[in-house]
C-alpha cells in the first residue's frame, strides 16, 4: 500500500484548510498522513490520488476523515473564572430584558461538556430552563453523538469541583449519567461556524443573534483566512452589546476592536465603543507562527519556567482540535473543540496520569541536564501517547525546542499547554518572549499582562 507521506503536500491538507480551515502546521503534518492512513486503510484503497478523490465527492467520506484529526477533547467547568463572569452578565442582562431570554452559542462545544457546563452554572444561580437558551454545534458527528448520550468518565470531571457531579449526575457502572433537566436545556447541532449557511440560518431561524458566543480554543488551530472567516461569523452573530468568550492564547488573533468586557475576564470580550481601543495588537494579517530560526539558544523566561529544560511533545498528533484547547473548543473544530489528534485522550481516567507525570519530569530533566536531548523528546513523546496530553509536558517540551532555537515548534508547545490548562501563566510569559525574540513588544506586553491576572487570581484564591 502507498505510503501517505508520499502524499503531495497540497492535497490532503488543503482539503482540511477549504473544509474547517484548519492549519496543518498547527497538529503537525504527521498526523494528517496518519489520518490518511488510517482512512485508506479501512477503505482497502492503496492509491492516495484515488483516496482524495473519493473525499472530494463523498460527504460520508470527508466527515470520517475529518474526525481522524479533530478530537473533542474537554472537561466540565474548564477555568471556573469564565462560569463566574458569565452568571454575572447573565443576571444582569435578565435584569435588564427579563422577558427575553439569554441566547448563548457553544462553537465548537466537543462532546457536550462546555454547554452542558453552561447550563448547570444558569441552574445552580437559580435561573429557569425558560430564561435561556443554548445552541451547541460541532463538525464532529461522533463528538456531538457523545453530547446527546449525556455519559461521561471520570476525566470529564478533572480540575473541578466534584459538587455540581452530585448535583446533577447519577452513576450507572462506570459512567456519570447527566440528569435529563440538564441535557434538556441544550439543542445539538452538526454545523461549521465557517460557513455563511450555518450564519445565515441561525438569523434568519431566530436562534440569533446571542448574547454570548464561546468559541474556545479554536481559533489557534486555523490558518490566517480561516481566523478572519471565524471572527466575522462571530460578529455577525453576536449582539451589539454582546460577549464573546475565547480561549487563553486567542484574544490577540482578532482583527477587530475587541476590549475586555471587564477587569476580571481576561478572556471575554465585546466590542469597544467610539474611541476606545482594542486591549491587544491583532495578528490576524499575520502569519500563525513566524519562521524557525537558530539563535544562541534561549533560556527561559524569569520565573515562569522549571529550572531544567524540556523534552517536545508527539507533533504527530493534536484539541480537540481545541484543547482545546479538547481545548478549547465548533467549524467548530472540536473544543472546546479541540481539535486534533495529539491531545487525544481516552476515557481511561486521570489518576494514572497525574502520579506519572512528575517521575517523567524527573528522568526528562535528568536527560535534559545531562544533554541528551534527543532522548528526552522521544521520553516526552512516548509519555504524550501512553498516558495521554499533559499541559507540564507540553511546557516543558516547549521549553527544549525553544533552548535548541526551534521556537514555531515552541510556541506550538505552549499554545497546548494552555489549552489544557487556561491558567498555566509560565506558558503565557514563555510565550511572551518568544514575542519579544521576534519583535513584537505589543504581543509580548500582552502575554504578561495575562500572565499577571492569572496569579493574582491564584493568589485570591
Amino acid at each position: 500500500m502507498n505510503e501517505p507521506s508520499a502524499l503531495p503536500s497540497t492535497a490532503a491538507e488543503d482539503l482540511l484548510r477549504r473544509w474547517i480551515g484548519l492549519d496543518p502546521h498547527s497538529i503537525g503534518e504527521a498526523a494528517i498522513r496518519r489520518a490518511v492512513r488510517l482512512r485508506m486503510l479501512s477503505l482497502g484503497i492503496d492509491d492516495v490520488q484515488t483516496f482524495v478523490r473519493l473525499v472530494e465527492t463523498d460527504r460520508t467520506q470527508r466527515d470520517r476523515l475529518v474526525e481522524e484529526v479533530v478530537v473533542a477533547e474537554s472537561w466540565f467547568f474548564r477555568d471556573h473564572q469564565v462560569y463566574d463572569h458569565l452568571r454575572r452578565f447573565v443576571a444582569a442582562r435578565i435584569t435588564a430584558r427579563p422577558s427575553d431570554p439569554v441566547r448563548i452559542l457553544s462553537a465548537p462545544c466537543a462532546a457536550g461538556e462546555e454547554p452542558y457546563s453552561i447550563a448547570m452554572s444558569l441552574l445552580d444561580s437559580g435561573l429557569q430552563p425558560e430564561q435561556f437558551c443554548i445552541d451547541a454545534i460541532d463538525i464532529s458527528r461522533v463528538a456531538l453523538s457523545k453530547a446527546q448520550t449525556a455519559r461521561y468518565s471520570t476525566n470529564a470531571f478533572r480540575n473541578a469541583d466534584s459538587g455540581f457531579r452530585d448535583r446533577w449526575f447519577r452513576m450507572d457502572g462506570g459512567s456519570a449519567v447527566l440528569d435529563e433537566s440538564v441535557s434538556r436545556c441544550i439543542r445539538f447541532a452538526w454545523a461549521n461556524i465557517l460557513e455563511e449557511s450555518f450564519v445565515t440560518g441561525a438569523i434568519d431561524s431566530g436562534s440569533g443573534p446571542y448574547d454570548v458566543v464561546f468559541c474556545r480554543n479554536l481559533l489557534i488551530y486555523l490558518t490566517t483566512d480561516a481566523r478572519l472567516a471565524v471572527e466575522r461569523s462571530i460578529d455577525r452573530l453576536l449582539k451589539d452589546d454582546g460577549i464573546v468568550v475565547l480561549g487563553a492564547a486567542e484574544p490577540a488573533i482578532l482583527q477587530g476592536n475587541w476590549v475586555a468586557d471587564s477587569a476580571g475576564s481576561t478572556f471575554t470580550l465585546r466590542r469597544g465603543v467610539s474611541g476606545e481601543r482594542s486591549r491587544w495588537p491583532s495578528l490576524a494579517s499575520r502569519s500563525a507562527l513566524s519562521a524557525p530560526r537558530r539563535p544562541t539558544p534561549t533560556l527561559p523566561p524569569p520565573n515562569p519556567a522549571p529550572s531544567y529544560p524540556a523534552p517536545a511533545p508527539p507533533q504527530a498528533s493534536p484539541s480537540r482540535l481545541p484543547p482545546p484547547v479538547d481545548p478549547p473548543a465548533p467549524v467548530a473544530l472540536s473544543s472546546t473543540s479541540t481539535t486534533s489528534a495529539d491531545l487525544r485522550c481516552e476515557d481511561s481516567g486521570g489518576g494514572s496520569a497525574t502520579q506519572s507525570v512528575p517521575l517523567i519530569l524527573a528522568d526528562v530533566n535528568a536527560l535534559a541536564n545531562a544533554r541528551r536531548f534527543s532522548e528526552a523528546i522521544a521520553l516526552c513523546e512516548s509519555a504524550q501517547r501512553d498516558i495521554g496530553p499533559s499541559a507540564e509536558l507540553y511546557f516543558i517540551a516547549g521549553i527544549m525546542h525553544q533552548t535548541s532555537g526551534s521556537l514555531a515548534i515552541a510556541e506550538d508547545c505552549f499554545h497546548k499547554t494552555l489549552y489544557l490548562d487556561a491558567s498555566h501563566d509560565e506558558a503565557l510569559l514563555a510565550l511572551s518572549l518568544l514575542a519579544e525574540q521576534r519583535g513584537d513588544s505589543g504581543q509580548a506586553a500582552q502575554y504578561r499582562r495575562s500572565a499577571l491576572r492569572v496569579v493574582e487570581r491564584k493568589g485570591d484564591r
